[in-house]
């Protein structure tokens, strides 16, 4: 793999996992969070990032799992694609899907935090002031409440990446605040590592050029890739 032909394209959440580990000369192009509630914008936008940054980039590393389908229907035009086989990027914190599996069934109820979470500021906590402002203190407390019913934990991945502490009082504060219970979690970079230096396996969608990435990609197992 040539670093200099091949081009990440990344959520702000994932991209702050990514560039410890960023091969010297990978360029790399970050797209805004809040495409995320939109799955069909940020198709559109993914296409039109990939369709503008090949040629002369040979090989595009998306740094998003399946995302509400967001990358179903994307299209490899002069270009490879290779997308990790997850559902969503939790998965990529943690190092495999199968670790999110095991968290996913001892913990079903966890809303997960990580650094680049926390800085795009992009969740029901992050919203609940503004609600307070336009609706007032009780309806914000029920429309929160709403929000949240499903969950119990607030779990802060550890990556390694960078100093924890301030981000560990945060994860704290929003969860008393919330009526969560606040829980550190280890996460891991082999997956990251695993995107940018390879191998790229089963463990990866690899769309070649003139292919299109379908939905039956991300549910083929290992052993049949």
């Amino acid at each position: 793999m040539l670093s200099s032909r091949t081009k990440v394209i990344a959520c702000a959440t994932v991209i702050e996992e990514m560039l410890p580990h960023m091969p010297p000369g990978m360029q790399y192009q970050v797209l805004d969070f809040g495409l995320h509630v939109n799955p069909a914008a940020l198709k559109q936008t993914l296409q039109e990032t990939i369709d503008a940054s090949a040629p002369p980039f040979e090989t595009i590393i998306l740094g998003y799992g399946l995302c509400s389908q967001a990358v179903v229907g994307l299209k490899a035009n002069n270009c490879t694609l290779i997308v990790p086989r997850v559902d969503d990027c939790i998965a990529l914190f943690l190092g495999s899907a199968e670790a999110y599996k095991v968290q996913s069934r001892s913990e079903p109820g966890t809303y997960y935090l990580t650094k680049g979470w926390i800085e795009a500021g992009d969740s029901p906590f992050e919203e609940y002031d503004s609600l307070v402002e336009q609706y007032g203190e009780e309806k914000a407390r029920r429309l929160i409440n709403q929000m949240l019913k499903h969950y119990t934990r607030l779990a802060l991945i550890n990556t390694g990446q960078y100093e924890l502490e301030r981000y560990r009082e945060y994860t704290r504060r929003t969860a008393e605040r919330f009526g969560l219970r606040y829980e550190e979690i280890p996460g891991s970079d082999v997956f990251i590592k695993k995107m940018l230096h390879g191998p790229w396996d089963g463990d990866f969608v690899i769309a070649r050029p003139g292919e299109t990435i379908s939905y039956l990609d991300f549910k083929r197992t290992t052993e049949e890739t």
